[in-house]
């Protein structure tokens, strides 16, 4: 049989680590994306989407400036 160790500070050291790792990684990329000097309302997803909808086959009809507006 094992006899239990009373000393389970080391065990605790890999968890730190991946916690520091998944806050200053969540923090660089929150930053990226809204930080200053970027403008997140146009950074070309059009782009990706109409990557993703070719790849998919499908066909992206644009929807009219208007639309859904009382003609004045």
């Amino acid at each position: 049989m094992h006899a239990q160790r009373r000393d389970r500070r080391g065990d605790l050291i890999p968890v730190m680590v991946a916690a520091i790792v998944a806050v200053v990684g969540t923090g660089a990329i929150l930053f990226n994306d809204f930080g200053p000097d970027n403008n997140s309302l146009g950074n070309g997803d059009g782009m990706i989407t109409a990557a993703a909808v070719s790849r998919a086959g499908a066909i992206v009809i644009p929807s009219e400036s208007g639309a859904g507006r009382p003609a004045s």
